[in-house]
């Protein structure tokens, strides 16, 4: 039974403190530059980010085409790989490079700027992001402070509208903490009981539970192992927000899709959905009350060589795992043997479970940023995916779906490039894509999220809908997809 949408509404309202009169602006022209503010009113203590900035280096870029044969010829453009190689050993913080374009974005202090500006005999740099403290204040939602883990208290006696699609709208203006996204989901739960349900698989290191959102529609003829299972994560590397709330989208959009065409229930019933919006609890929670830019998750690994913390949950997969070059401080470090990452061993588990019976086809691993969709493999450009050309002609389906609705466009290439495996190895090893494509699903992808550089991990609020609104589309033509397989 449906819950009434206004008791719906104000219910959600009061739980993640969302106002929904309240008159929503975005964007850095209304926001003060972070230094006038009292260090009480910042989200975060802002100071660590100081004289922090993005930069840009330069290669001779090729068509994905020209890269991907010559990878799988093995040969390797060792110009470019070098610098890869030289960033990793130098220890520069490397936050993306894009393979076909031939650029790599680079984390600097002034210092590590004049270090990086003479290794590579740069004259003139090319800034992604100036200004990193203001950046990473302006990505909280306006008046976040992390003294109150939710948002400001605010009226919401001047509702006038209820349904679920303008709670959708208020609810993606901003990006939510965590605790805000559990309440919103417990009331999606309590608005389509008979579609939703969470299920706690785990916890994590700090105690939190591990959730997955499944979404199916019940009392169907088709038995619940026939149907054809799709799995949408995001936000295993806690920083790229951005994946979190397209998994929300995507959950949010599909439930639009069932309400405005009930003649295309049959199909529901052929069809299976697991959400993972957060991947990554502890690390994503750790973004919002500590430092916005952290990756891994939160766990001590078993080696005591150093005092660092958190493991690269996107490493500790065992298909192909090797031990990263990384050191327990690294951003890449995979810990010490495969699925030692807990959230990865939750994950695993739960496949393997005996009362699990769910036939995946369809996976999508959602990550930010560069605007790539990625098929296997990771580990290495040398071994051929199965059906390797319908592999592609789908991801080719799925960019042009995109394509149509916001007219950005998502290259596609194999995630061995993306990765630069064939250099840097353990760059590639060990990855959520390469483990589910390998033992449980058929078709698997890993696609990277707006944008193409000019805000990094970094993505404005105001892009949030955009983004969501793409990738849906991108599903619903994967979905497609595998309802017309006949395999």
């Amino acid at each position: 039974m449906k819950v009434p949408a206004l008791t719906f509404l104000v219910a959600v309202a009061a739980a993640v403190q969302i106002p929904l009169s309240y008159k929503w602006k975005s964007g850095p022209e209304d926001r003060p530059h972070y230094s006038t503010l009292e260090e009480n009113d910042w989200p975060i203590d802002l100071s660590r980010y100081k004289d922090q900035m993005v930069v840009r280096l330069r290669g001779e870029s090729e068509d994905a085409v020209t890269s991907q044969f010559r990878s799988r010829l093995g040969s390797t453009d060792t110009k470019w790989s070098g610098v890869l190689r030289t960033l990793k050993e130098k220890k520069f913080n490397v936050w993306a490079h894009d393979p076909i374009q031939k650029t790599t974005d680079v984390q600097v202090n002034s210092t590590e700027l004049a270090d990086l500006m003479a290794t590579f005999g740069i004259t003139e740099p090319e800034f992604v992001i100036r200004d990193m403290a203001q950046a990473i204040y302006e990505s909280y939602p306006k008046d976040y402070t992390s003294d109150q883990e939710q948002f400001r208290q605010q009226s919401i006696k001047e509702v006038t509208a209820a349904d679920f699609r303008v709670l959708g709208d208020v609810f993606f203006k901003s990006y939510r903490p965590l605790d805000s996204i559990n309440a919103w989901l417990d009331m999606v739960h309590q608005t389509y009981p008979d579609l939703v349900t969470i299920e706690e698989i785990g916890k994590t290191h700090e105690g939190r539970p591990y959730n997955v959102i499944h979404l199916s529609r019940a009392g169907s003829d088709v038995p619940h192992s026939d149907r054809r299972t799709i799995v949408v994560t995001g936000g295993v590397h806690a920083r790229e927000w951005i994946s979190v709330s397209t998994v929300l989208y995507c959950l949010y959009e599909l439930l639009n899709q069932y309400e405005a065409n009930p003649d295309r229930w049959d199909e529901w019933s052929k069809l299976d959905f697991l959400f993972i919006p957060v991947q990554n609890p502890d690390g994503y929670d750790y973004t919002w009350t500590t430092d916005r830019l952290w990756r891994k998750n939160r766990q001590p690994s078993s080696s005591s060589q150093e005092s660092c913390v958190g493991i690269d949950i996107d490493h500790s997969y065992d298909y192909h795992w090797t031990k990263s070059e990384d050191t327990e401080c690294g951003e890449d470090y995979s810990g010490e043997y495969p699925f030692e990452a807990i959230e990865s061993k939750i994950w695993s588990d739960y496949l393997n479970s005996t009362n699990y019976d769910h036939k995946i086809w369809g996976y999508v691993d959602l990550h930010s940023y560069s605007q790539e969709i990625l098929y296997p493999y990771a580990y290495t450009c040398q071994a051929d995916p199965r059906d390797e050309e319908n592999l592609i002609e789908l991801a080719y389906g799925i960019s042009k779906a995109i394509r149509m609705t916001s007219h950005k466009y998502y290259a596609v290439l194999p995630a061995c490039l993306d990765k630069d495996s064939d250099m840097i190895p353990d760059l590639g090893a060990g990855t959520a894509l390469d483990y589910m494509y390998h033992h449980k699903a058929y078709w698997a992808f890993q696609m990277k999220l707006r944008d193409s550089g000019s805000h990094g991990f970094l993505l404005p609020e105001k892009y949030i809908q955009p983004v969501g609104e793409e990738i849906a589309e991108g599903l619903k033509y994967f979905v497609r997809f595998i309802l017309s397989d006949d395999r």
